[in-house]
């Protein structure tokens, strides 16, 4: 089994399109009002974006994109009006992270785990 894609609900697509786009996803599905997807710039998976009347309330979602050059990344970002509510930070479970949230409030998680990602020192065995 591989992972092919997520969907995170938004309520205006056409908001959500130019901060993805701008974040480097590049968009290959466009049903606008209702629905987009897009190919990430590294790897097989794709992330999608469906039109909602209401967002999930809560915590609600988290989606994490690993960028190997995360700070270099951060930096080009934050140059092209990218906020983010997280610098990057060297985690406990041993990633590095920074974070922001897209229109519509869902968080994005940029990081860099390597060889932590799959092989933590707690992996089960």
């Amino acid at each position: 089994m591989n992972l092919n894609q997520i969907t995170v609900p938004a309520l205006n697509l056409s908001q959500s399109v130019p901060f993805y786009q701008k974040l480097g996803l590049k968009l290959i599905v466009d049903d606008i009002p209702n629905y987009v997807r897009f190919e990430c710039p590294e790897g097989d998976a794709t992330f999608s974006i469906q039109q909602t009347d209401r967002l999930p309330e809560g915590d609600g979602i988290h989606v994490y994109f690993e960028c190997k050059n995360l700070d270099e990344k951060v930096d080009q970002l934050k140059g092209m009006g990218f906020i983010f509510d997280q610098e990057p930070k060297d985690q406990s479970w041993l990633w590095r992270e920074a974070k922001l949230k897209d229109p519509d409030g869902n968080v994005i998680i940029l990081y860099f785990a390597g060889e932590n990602r799959l092989n933590p020192p707690w992996r089960v065995k």
